[in-house]
């Protein structure tokens, strides 16, 4: 009878908990909320219903919207309201930094967090690994670029499939994941700033195939009202974070648009630099630059007038460098400036706008060159000055910047992926700045600085600079020897 009764019970236990996994496959929100004691606001709602109900979900949201941290309570949740083993979760990103210190560092802080609250998820967790007994049921991964069936071999019942930072995931890992989410119950999720209008993530975003959630500031609490807990609403994008990002870059920058609109910019048909070509040239590298690719080091430098920066930049090879920049209009403070520069970073050559005071420049910096301060060739760029290649470009800005900035950003050959964030948007923002027309003859006319300054309330002082450190003054023609 006791046996009989034993049985009884676990019968029961085992109908109450398949119940309740019934109850929270049905509301996720109602899951976290019970595991962690955590509120999802309406956005997060929203993108968890889709995962239950569609099996393609994208989300191009603004910066800070606790898109990662959904998407980590996402991962929990499905793992542990599915038959245990019979559910997988497969997570990537860009690179492998970004896998494991943002999706995979919340994913352990929810796993920790339920365990602390006494009710623990199944299995054990490791950095970016979670088993049951000995069977992997969700990991994450940035796959080999030399291997794109990385994922493959992934085989359940339910299987979830969520591409963090989706705008810097290539299109091979779309088609891997799509391989292994095949089934009726199994589900892709692709979450991101939408911030290069080339990338698969936008072809997804638009395609009319994925029910796709658009989060811009305006729909998070702290624009919208919505009541959430205290320490939820400091976790997320303020309106000081809006007021900085429209102050720096600019309410029309692409910058603005992809993290704080939520859209995807346009690429311009007639900016010199195109967005997406200068936002692959900023994708996290998963290698290290060999020696070789960090020559020449070299250095460029814009002059400050009216009221904009002197700014000085460095280029170490393809990689884009470090940056010096400063509003004095003292001619020695900018001289001691570049001086410093040069010292700190050993260059082998300075480009100097010459116009205006840049004349100046140019003479005291080789001034110093003579005493032995520094060892770099110093070479003046008249901008204004006309184009060595007259049948196409009338001025030398012009061919500046499409020799330079529009041709090496198509050929991949910068790489700004190791600037700061702020430096790096920066930057982007101004090289996709500048408009160009065609003149007459068909020449390519690259606007004047001050019109871009005009139309934008901003000079690409910055982009000016990163140009000229790529720049090399084609050497002046061999004198012609007559023969008599």
């Amino acid at each position: 009878m006791d046996a009989l009764l034993l049985a009884a019970d676990r019968i029961e236990d085992a109908a109450e908990a398949g119940e309740a996994a019934a109850d929270y496959l049905a509301d996720p929100a109602r899951w976290v909320k019970d595991t962690l004691d955590e509120h999802l606001w309406s956005k997060q709602v929203q993108i968890a219903e889709s995962v239950r109900d569609n099996r393609l979900t994208a989300v191009q949201s603004c910066h800070g919207s606790g898109k990662s941290w959904t998407a980590s309570r996402l991962t929990a949740w499905w793992l542990n309201v599915h038959p245990p083993g019979e559910a997988r979760v497969v997570t990537t990103a860009p690179t492998g930094d970004q896998v494991k210190a943002i999706l995979w560092s919340e994913i352990n802080t929810a796993f920790a967090k339920a365990e602390a609250r006494g009710v623990p998820m199944i299995g054990r967790i490791n950095e970016t690994e979670w088993k049951l007994d000995k069977r992997l049921i969700a990991f994450g991964r940035k796959p080999s670029d030399y291997n794109p069936h990385a994922f493959q071999g992934i085989h359940a019942k339910y299987v979830l499939v969520i591409i963090d930072e989706a705008c810097g995931v290539a299109k091979q890992f779309w088609t891997a994941a799509n391989s292994i989410a095949t089934g009726e119950h199994c589900r892709i999720l692709a979450i991101g700033n939408p911030d290069d209008p080339g990338s698969h993530f936008a072809r997804v975003c638009n395609s009319g195939r994925w029910n796709t959630i658009k989060i811009s500031v305006a729909d998070t609490p702290n624009f919208s009202g919505e009541p959430v807990p205290d320490d939820l609403a400091a976790m997320l994008v303020s309106r000081a974070y809006e007021q900085e990002m429209a102050e720096e870059f600019g309410p029309e920058s692409p910058t603005y648009l992809s993290k704080v609109l939520a859209e995807f910019p346009d690429d311009a048909e007639d900016s010199v630099v195109r967005l997406s070509a200068i936002r692959a040239c900023a994708a996290p590298l998963d290698r290290k630059h060999p020696p070789a690719e960090l020559l020449p080091v070299e250095l460029g430098v814009d002059l400050g007038a009216g009221g904009d920066e002197t700014c000085i930049r460095e280029r170490r090879g393809m990689l884009v460098g470090r940056e010096w920049r400063s509003r004095d209009r003292d001619p020695n403070n900018i001289v001691n400036l570049i001086a410093q520069a040069l010292r700190e970073t050993g260059a082998s050559a300075v480009k100097i706008d010459s116009i205006g005071i840049g004349w100046g420049i140019v003479g005291s910096i080789s001034k110093l060159r003579a005493e032995g301060k520094h060892r770099a060739t110093v070479v003046g760029v008249n901008v204004g000055e006309a184009s060595d290649e007259p049948n196409r470009f009338p001025r030398l800005r012009s061919q500046i910047w499409w020799e330079v900035g529009r041709k090496l950003s198509e050929d991949l050959a910068w790489d700004l992926s190791e600037l700061p964030e702020d430096d790096r948007e920066r930057l982007i923002s101004q090289l996709t700045a500048p408009k160009y027309t065609r003149d007459a003859a068909g020449r390519i006319v690259v606007e004047k600085k001050e019109d871009t300054r005009r139309r934008l309330g901003r000079s690409p002082d910055n982009a000016d600079a990163l140009l000229m450190a790529f720049y090399t003054p084609k050497p002046p023609p061999k004198p012609r020897i007559r023969v008599m």
